[in-house]
């Protein structure tokens, strides 16, 4: 099964070079489950001509807001309805999870919460118990759209997990394909200018926390599989990256 990666953002340099790109961190969450890949860099403006490129696609997160007046924003919603309609598996990841609500009817906006940074413990209609996922975002889906339900939510995310009913469509806001490395250095490297130090702090105490990532990206990959089409010839590969190289505000 080939799933897209849209990648819609990027790691800061010196950060890629120790955890690699979204795209990257995709590709080892869902490692072993059977897919293929291709990326296509969307914060390059590159997108797919088609949603049948690909048998299911995967929204990254970004430094970039989805109110942001960037030339491929807009693309991307119009491609999230087209893929909507065409009944193509798709799955966002915290910016991912955002433009899918704006593009499908719902609202985005910065948080009155403030940032959420660090292990962060959602209640999960999916898991039947707690979970807790990395995570790093100020923006916030504020209005669900109308086709989706609540499946994930905090005090402090309301809408942190959607599963769309009218097409097949799942949304998260943390950040499964964090590892706990790549965290604590986004963490530190922010302190005091990003994230308030009482906050980053807070965040870096919590982070031997038990997470839950495993069992998000069975999750993903479960959802994937459900609804895989047909077996594609010409499916592409791992090398199918080089269609746009894979790997602030950053992982919104």
């Amino acid at each position: 099964m080939l799933i897209g990666i849209l990648e819609t953002g990027d790691v800061a340099p010196e950060m890629r070079a120790r955890h690699g790109g979204f795209a990257d961190m995709f590709r080892r969450l869902l490692a072993g489950q059977g897919f293929a890949f291709r990326v296509w860099r969307v914060v390059d403006g590159q997108l797919p001509a088609d949603p049948a490129e690909a048998d299911g696609w995967l929204i990254t997160g970004s430094k970039h807001a989805v109110y942001d007046d960037l030339p491929w924003i807009e693309p991307l919603k119009d491609f999230i309805r087209r893929a909507a309609a065409a009944r193509a598996p798709m799955a966002g990841i915290c910016f991912g999870h955002q433009i899918m609500a704006e593009a499908l009817g719902g609202k985005v906006e910065k948080s009155e919460r403030g940032w959420g940074i660090g292990p962060q413990t959602y209640d999960s209609v999916e898991a039947g118990r707690p979970i807790t996922i990395l995570a790093s975002h100020q923006d916030q889906v504020t209005r669900k759209p109308p086709s989706a339900e609540v499946v994930a939510s905090s005090e402090f995310c309301p809408y942190a997990g959607l599963v769309y009913r009218d097409a097949p469509a799942i949304s998260y806001q943390p950040h499964p394909e964090f590892r706990r490395e790549f965290s604590r250095e986004l963490i530190e490297t922010r302190r005091g200018t990003v994230y308030d130090p009482a906050l980053a702090d807070a965040a870096l105490a919590r982070m031997d926390a038990p997470l839950d990532s495993d069992w998000m990206a069975r999750r993903i990959a479960d959802f994937f599989r459900a609804h895989a089409r047909p077996a594609r010839n010409g499916a592409g590969d791992e090398a199918g990256a080089k269609q746009g190289a894979a790997g602030g505000r950053a992982a919104g």
